[in-house]
């Protein structure tokens, strides 16, 4: 699987400045097409509504075009992360699946407001979903692990899904803690800090989350890995209007960034050898 570029995409490279034509449905499903995405595919999105110029329709218009290429029998994924704000001073202290925004982009917010997109109610990395899966792979996150075993991207990585990333760089790749998780790295907490969640009944409970990092990981939290994953020949690439869009399968992200954190990415050691741990906040737990 090498660099494609397809011809929807040639006509419209240039498309996004002012006066220009804009990006059209017709476009995306085009261009998401020829990238290798198909129906009954199961996919985690990552997105800049900007990075393709102007959009007729705009973050509906994105939305539209996935769901008409997967199909029912297929399942999209988004990130509905707020990342903490709803806890920071002059915030409502509670995450609200129903009410809290999501800090992930335009796409993101209006693919978890839709009717038939399901959300999970992991206090501050919350995932949206829609398609076969969808209730499924939400409807117990806030019970388990955040990006570990049986996380709605765990679910993923085991059906064979694949990460689609419109316009942003591996750093927006969230599978890469999937795989973090996965070796065993000490840096993140499992179910280490634990916030205040409204649940469907309106009562709030305290729920728990993993614990960020006190540090930068010099693997997965820059680009290091994604020329690496490229070179191995296992990443479709086009541009559709001015974004450069990207689709590979979680099973050779595993592949690539597993074999780096276990090995170490000079001069960085591997995770076994990392002083990194787990941050530790006012919302902390043992």
């Amino acid at each position: 699987m090498g660099k494609r570029r397809d011809a929807s995409a040639a006509e419209t490279s240039n498309s996004g400045g002012k006066g220009s034509r804009p990006i059209t449905r017709k476009h995306l499903e085009t261009g998401f097409a020829e990238l290798g995405l198909k129906a009954g595919a199961r996919v985690m999105v990552h997105s800049s509504l900007s990075s393709f110029g102007r959009v007729e329709g705009g973050p509906d218009a994105v939305i539209d075009a996935l769901k008409a290429i997967v199909g029912e029998r297929g399942t999209v994924v988004m990130p509905s992360f707020n990342h903490g704000a709803p806890f920071e001073p002059g915030g409502p202290g509670v995450y609200d699946p129903l009410v809290t925004p999501t800090s992930n982009g335009a796409i993101p917010d209006r693919f978890w407001r839709l009717p038939g997109t399901f959300r999970s109610l992991n206090p501050t990395h919350a995932f949206a979903a829609w398609g076969s899966d969808a209730e499924e792979i939400v409807r117990a996150h806030h019970t388990g692990t955040t990006m570990g075993p049986a996380s709605p991207l765990d679910q993923l990585w085991r059906a064979d899904g694949s990460v689609l990333l419109l316009g942003v760089g591996f750093t927006a790749n969230t599978f890469h803690h999937v795989v973090e998780h996965s070796v065993g790295a000490p840096c993140l907490g499992e179910r280490s800090e634990q916030y205040p969640v409204r649940m469907p009944d309106g009562s709030v409970e305290m729920v728990a989350t993993w614990g960020w990092r006190d540090g930068k990981c010099p693997i997965t939290d820059s680009d290091r890995y994604g020329p690496i994953l490229i070179a191995s020949g296992t990443v479709r690439q086009t541009t559709i209007g001015s974004s450069r869009c990207l689709l590979f399968s979680m099973r050779d992200c595993h592949a690539v960034v597993s074999r780096l954190l276990e090995h170490g990415l000079p001069p960085h050691p591997p995770c076994s050898r990392c002083p990194i741990r787990p941050r530790r906040v006012k919302w902390t737990v043992r």
